[in-house]
């Protein structure tokens, strides 16, 4: 009977919004605003108010039908969700300070986390509670940010909704969960008719009332519904996780985006992950159904994880899932509005191809770890703890290798300074994975601690031969490529000698095949993978040699002697001589030939 009674939701959100917006309150909500918004049409904030009108509705007819109880838990998160809606109502009304609005949801989640929800699968009150309070405030300011286009927060929080109360539904779990999840996700389906209007304004926003009352319900209900669906692995973790990841992916863009500018995180903006799709050409109501897809996507993999409930099926969801968020953030993450980025999917190809093999070499690491410890299959408790351990070190194997700029871009250079950083980044995930299953779980038994240390060493040389194989790899196709290119001899293997290396191999058609360079401690050897194979006094000899198209100098201020050596030379061989000149700091007027004023 409740979750019947929860339906009420949808008819309440509906005739909320429409009655507000034929009402006098919806002139005094109404909003204009700033050039930073991708919106500058006057439009009025009463959709949160419906989707409250709708959540209320919902739920408490819910808890008068039965069998749900008003329990100390369900009270608390009403009570923190109450308090954001609110807070975010006086903002849209009256503009709070930022410090003002971060008092609310420090409010509302100590709210929540002192009536019975927390982070119990973290068996320490000392770090649940920080980590609890983190998640509550992080998720209400996600969806406040992701809140920048018509019909996109709604849709999302729709999708999220839906598979929290799917999750409880299909695994018998909490009670509260399905009918608060199903209550949200029908008061928003209230509010969207007005909002997602596809060749149409928008007739309402929600506004912060609405925005943060979605984003502190969805956290809360992931933390409720983490441990009372979870069975013994910490896979489970991950879960609620999936279910938001757009909203998390679009808030960390935003905000390592505005960090790297200097603006304010708070600070409105169109620097979006819906308005990059859109500087792709994508429009608007597909972008909106674009990065509704993709929630939908993770949505279904966590339902997947939890129905299998295999710590298997947990691991390669984790490695297909997390490769393909990380190509999709990049790939965002590099472009800039008003300009595509089509001649750049080769890239994406060959990162995602990195991310694929680093997660079957952190996989294959862990297993000949475990083989090399136990010398076999090991106890059914060392099992448990590989497969619950698994998904874990993927996870924060990938994020270490990910801030370390290890699919920062196409290894075509390496060096023994990136093999300290794929070191550096396995010694730490494994520390971080570690620690993630000693605070979850407790004692590990006959699980030995030594196996991470097995592991750090195999998977630190797998992955670091694997970028210099890569290396090996592009270098091959493209003096594959370019046998039949221009030969070019660069004289000079000073900064811009090596400049000049490096932009010829973005050039296609352009073979670099040696250097010459009068140091004597540069002879013989390779400079990113090109000899220096003479001084300036066998240039000719050079020639002879190595039959380049063209010769380029990269020293004019050599003195006149060598420079006039070098230019008979090529003369003799008939080979094209060119010389190269950086300058920095050229006057604009003697650029541009104006006359200063």
């Amino acid at each position: 009977m409740s979750t019947v009674a929860a339906l009420a939701a949808l008819p309440a959100a509906l005739l909320a919004v429409w009655a507000l917006l034929h009402s006098r309150v919806s002139r005094g909500l109404e909003q204009t605003p700033d050039a930073s918004r991708w919106r500058a049409a006057p439009t009025p904030l009463v959709g949160g108010i419906g989707i409250y009108v709708g959540l209320s509705a919902g739920l408490w007819l819910a808890v008068a039908a039965g069998p749900l109880d008003a329990s100390r838990q369900l009270i608390g998160i009403f009570a923190g969700a109450s308090l954001l809606f609110l807070a975010g109502l006086i903002d849209d009304v009256r503009s709070l300070p930022p410090i003002a609005k971060l008092a609310a949801q420090l409010a509302g989640a100590a709210i929540v986390l002192s009536t019975g929800t927390s982070v119990e699968i973290v068996s320490s009150h000392w770090i649940a509670i920080p980590l609890g309070v983190v998640w509550l405030v992080g998720m209400t300011n996600a969806f406040n940010l992701l809140d920048n286009m018509d019909g996109l927060a709604g849709s999302l929080a729709v999708i999220s909704a839906a598979f929290f109360a799917s999750s409880a539904a299909i695994q018998n779990g909490s009670q509260l969960v399905l009918v608060t999840s199903l209550a949200l996700a029908l008061a928003v389906a209230g509010f969207l008719p007005f909002n997602l209007r596809p060749g149409n304004r928008a007739l309402t926003w929600m506004g912060d009332s609405g925005s943060q009352l979605i984003g502190f319900t969805l956290a809360a209900l992931g933390l409720a519904s983490s441990y009372t669906v979870a069975t013994s692995t910490v896979a489970t973790l991950v879960l609620p996780v999936l279910v938001l990841a757009v909203p998390i992916l679009d808030t960390t863009l935003v905000t390592i985006v505005r960090l790297l500018d200097g603006r304010p995180v708070s600070q409105g903006g169109s620097d979006h992950s819906s308005h990059r799709l859109v500087s792709l050409g994508v429009s608007e109501t597909g972008a909106v159904v674009l990065l509704a897809l993709v929630s939908a996507a993770l949505g279904a993999t966590s339902l997947a994880y939890e129905a299998f409930g295999s710590g298997r099926v947990a691991a390669i969801g984790v490695l297909v899932t997390f490769a393909l968020l990380v190509q999709f953030g990049s790939f965002l993450a590099d472009v800039d509005r008003g300009r595509r980025v089509g001649g750049r999917i080769s890239v994406y190809t060959r990162r995602i191809g990195e991310v694929i093999v680093d997660g079957a070499l952190i996989s294959a690491s862990f297993l000949a770890a475990y083989l090399l410890r136990f010398d076999g299959i090991g106890t059914p408790n060392q099992r448990h703890f590989f497969l619950l351990t698994l998904p874990v070190l993927l996870f924060c194997r990938y994020v270490a290798l990910l801030l370390l700029g290890m699919y920062a871009g196409v290894w075509r250079y390496a060096s023994s300074r990136d093999a300290l950083r794929a070191a550096t980044a396995v010694v730490i995930s494994g520390v971080v994975a570690l620690g993630v299953v000693v605070l979850t779980q407790g004692a590990l038994g006959d699980f030995s601690r030594s196996v991470f240390v097995i592991d750090a060493s195999i998977c630190s040389i797998a992955v670091a031969a694997a970028r210099f194989a890569e290396r090996a790899i592009v270098r091959g196709l493209e003096l594959t490529n370019r046998r039949e290119g221009r030969r070019v001899l660069i004289i000079g293997a000073g900064r811009t000698g090596r400049s000049m290396l490096r932009e010829l191999r973005e050039t296609p058609g352009e073979r670099v095949v040696g250097f010459i360079d009068d140091d004597p401690a540069l002879r013989g050897r390779r400079l990113n993978g090109v000899q220096v194979i003479a001084d300036t006094s066998g240039v000719a000899s050079a020639l002879e040699r190595v039959h380049p198209d063209v010769v380029l100098v990269t020293i004019p201020s050599a003195p006149k002697e060598r420079l006039d050596q070098i230019v008979r030379a090529c003369a003799q061989f008939g080979v094209d001589c060119r010389f190269v000149r950086r300058e920095v700091d050229v006057d604009p007027q003697v650029l541009l030939g104006a006359e200063r004023p």
